[in-house]
C-alpha cells in the first residue's frame, strides 16, 4: 500500500490507476443504529430489536444511509484530496446487512483517471470503496466519481 500523501493533500497528478487507501476503524453498537433511524429512517427493522427479528433482515440492521454516512467520515479521513473529497455521481450497493458490534473500514482503489479537457485545472477519478466489517464481509460496496484538482 502507498503513502496517502503529503500533509497538503494529493491532486490528481499524484493519483495513479490501482492506488489502495486504507481507513481507520468505526465501531457501530445498536445504540448507534437507533439514534440514526429515529432521526432519518425510522423503519422498525432500524429501531427495535424484537420488531426487527421478525423482519426480512431477521434482526437489528442499521440503515444503508448509516452505513454509508460512516463510510463517508472513513473516505474524508483515508482519501487525502486536496480541497476535499467532492462526490460527482456513483452507485452504491449493500450486499449484507450492518450490524450491532460490526467494525467498519473502508478500502478504496482508484480505479480510472479522466484528466478534464476543457478545464485543465482538474479532472474526474473512479474509486471504489469497500465498506468491511471484522470478518472482511463487504457491507456496502461504492463506486464514486470523484473531482479531483490538479496543481497549480
Amino acid at each position: 500500500m502507498k503513502d496517502n500523501g503529503a500533509a497538503e493533500g494529493l491532486y490528481l497528478d499524484d493519483l495513479q490507476v490501482g492506488q489502495e487507501f486504507l481507513s481507520a476503524e468505526h465501531f457501530l453498537d445498536a445504540g448507534q443504529i437507533i439514534a440514526y433511524a429515529r432521526q432519518f429512517d425510522p423503519q422498525p427493522f432500524h429501531l427495535d430489536e424484537d420488531a426487527a427479528r421478525d423482519s426480512f433482515f431477521q434482526g437489528l440492521a442499521a440503515s444503508g444511509w448509516l452505513t454509508m454516512s460512516i463510510t463517508m467520515k472513513l473516505l474524508v479521513q483515508s482519501l487525502p484530496f486536496a480541497k476535499g473529497v467532492i462526490g460527482a455521481g456513483g452507485n452504491i450497493a449493500w450486499p449484507r446487512p450492518t450490524r450491532p458490534g460490526d467494525i467498519l473500514r473502508v478500502k478504496s482503489t482508484i480505479r480510472e483517471i479522466r484528466p478534464s479537457r476543457s478545464r485543465p485545472d482538474r479532472g474526474m477519478v473512479q474509486v471504489n470503496s469497500l465498506t468491511l466489517n471484522q470478518q472482511d464481509e463487504v457491507l456496502q460496496e461504492l463506486t464514486a466519481n470523484l473531482l479531483v484538482f490538479r496543481k497549480a
